[in-house]
């Protein structure tokens, strides 16, 4: 089917006939604007760029015009719209398609998803390509480019906002101009730092910093099958190579995420292939299967139920929501007024070597991924080839899930502490620097806190430029530090033991509000 066939056929879709771009305009005398500006985000008008070129002039005149109200009633698994640079996209059939995975596509159904398409695509030339046959419209020039919360700034800090009510603190810093004139404002500034960014190549690697990295890895592996060669299989050298092959593993989680985010390599198919040989081969984990999970985390953090790093229940209960209506509901599935304390006995050592463990398995079976099926069994033959000599096949296995449980404390805090501790919410639809900030935080930079959180403890700059190699995230931070104050958004930064014992003070404090709720 032509493009322009399918656009026609999405126009049936519709149930009614609209009238075209130009045509509108032309009955008018004018031409199109939008808020009284020639097209917004400095885009020409369609119709000129479409006449100068010569080509595809009536498809692009005929475009279908929607209102907001219109838009958001597409919003369902089964029919979904989303809108970017103010056009309308029908992504319903592409869905099951997408590279990221259906669900953060449906995260985003009748809803503008501007911001979030740039966040995390490395080359947007090459994306527009899939967007171009999906295309049913734009928005009509008298709406906004974003929904209307949208445009209105939610402020975070002691002196701006109330997290558990949501109401706004008037304040001298927030009495003019209003939030209605704040919010578009935000969103203008913040994509006016990113394309700053852009320009400063912040999202230009160093392949000599990636290198070392992986170096460090390859180098701790073979340095304990070294140690046992030489030394043999005692229970001291055991342990040695356990703590080597702990620290080899914690970095490899880092190293894999930063190319699962497409941040190491210009090209996508480069960033693919080499996160199919660390989070698989080196890991023994489906690649597939993490950024599936985590891309949903990114687009829509903290949120319920959208974000499944959150959705732990009903062994833990997060934020100040999900503990009330358990507690409402008088469910108690397990003593939750001691869920602080089983954090420690389930959480730390059982996240790597169990739930993520099995979760992995799970779906690379359930969904056929035989490339990941495939690059995961090459981690284990080259654990049983390497250290089967010296373990047989079940130590080999032992000594597999004894390292896994040596890391899982120290993945589990590096990525719990800057999510577990702030906002939680169910969708408020609110534009992506604000919609980031309230749902992260920062660790103080030290070398060593660099090194052992893999440089997530910029985790504001990584969940506002996913993309952005991490060794630039330094750079990047007092720029965003200077916008948030610009707009009354609280930019936390706190040391490293602080922040991990706020994990167990945010269990501890949604326990006793479950408690409130349960005894009432």
């Amino acid at each position: 089917m032509k493009l322009e066939e399918k656009l026609e056929h999405n126009e049936s879709l519709v149930g009614k006939s609209r009238p075209c771009l130009h045509d509108r305009h032309q009955a008018n005398g004018r031409k199109p604007i939008a808020n009284g500006n020639p097209r917004m985000n400095g885009q020409v008008e369609v119709y000129e760029k479409q006449e100068a070129n010569g080509k595809g002039d009536r498809l692009r005149k005929c475009l279908n015009l929607y209102t907001w109200q219109e838009i958001q009633r597409h919003n369902q698994e089964a029919d979904q719209w989303l809108v970017i640079d103010r056009k309308v996209y029908n992504v319903t059939d592409w869905a099951g398609k997408h590279p990221g995975g259906h669900r953060v596509l449906n995260h985003y159904a009748g809803q503008d998803a501007t911001d979030a398409f740039r966040a995390m695509h490395l080359d947007l030339s090459i994306v527009q390509l899939y967007l171009k046959p999906l295309l049913i419209g734009e928005l009509s020039p008298e709406e906004p480019s974003q929904e209307k919360n949208k445009n209105n700034t939610v402020f975070v800090g002691d002196d701006h906002a109330d997290l558990n009510t949501g109401t706004q603190k008037k304040t001298k810093a927030n009495l003019e101009p209003t939030k209605e004139e704040l919010g578009p404002q935000l969103v203008e500034d913040f994509r006016e730092l990113r394309k700053t960014l852009e320009a400063m190549n912040m999202f230009s690697a160093n392949l000599w910093f990636f290198f070392l990295h992986l170096a460090q890895i390859l180098i701790l592996e073979v340095l304990a099958w070294l140690i046992l060669c030489h030394f043999g299989s005692g229970w001291i050298v055991t342990i040695l190579i356990s703590f080597l092959l702990t620290v080899s593993q914690a970095q490899s989680s880092f190293l894999q995420h930063d190319i699962g985010h497409l941040s190491m390599f210009k090209k996508s198919k480069w960033n693919h292939l080499m996160h199919k040989f660390v989070m698989c081969h080196l890991k023994g984990l489906s690649a597939d299967w993490w950024n599936y999970r985590h891309f949903q985390h990114h687009v829509k953090p903290n949120i319920y139920p959208k974000d499944p790093d959150i959705d732990v229940g009903p062994l833990f209960l997060l934020g100040d929501t999900q503990p009330i209506k358990y507690g409402k509901k008088k469910i108690k599935y397990i003593d939750y007024e001691k869920q602080h304390l089983y954090f420690y006995m389930v959480a730390l050592p059982l996240l790597m070597p169990v739930y993520f463990n099995l979760q992995s398995m799970q779906v690379m079976y359930l969904r056929k991924y035989w490339t990941d099926i495939a690059w995961v069994s090459s981690f284990y033959i080259r654990y049983f080839i390497t250290f089967g000599p010296f373990y047989g096949i079940f130590g080999t296995v032992l000594l597999i899930y004894l390292v896994k449980f040596i890391e899982s404390p120290w993945i589990a805090y590096v990525t719990q502490m800057s999510h577990i501790p702030m906002k939680m919410s169910r969708e408020e639809n609110h534009d992506w620097l604000s919609t980031q900030i309230v749902a992260t935080c920062n660790i103080e930079q030290s070398f060593f806190n660099d090194w052992f959180t893999g440089h997530l403890n910029f985790q504001i700059e990584h969940h506002l430029f996913p993309t952005m190699p991490r060794h630039n995230y330094h750079k990047v931070a007092p720029l965003v530090k200077s916008l948030c104050a610009k707009h009354g958004l609280q930019y936390i930064n706190k040391p490293i033991l602080k922040a991990f014992g706020d994990i167990v003070r945010s269990l501890k404090k949604s326990a006793a509000l479950w408690m409130d709720a349960y005894y009432e």
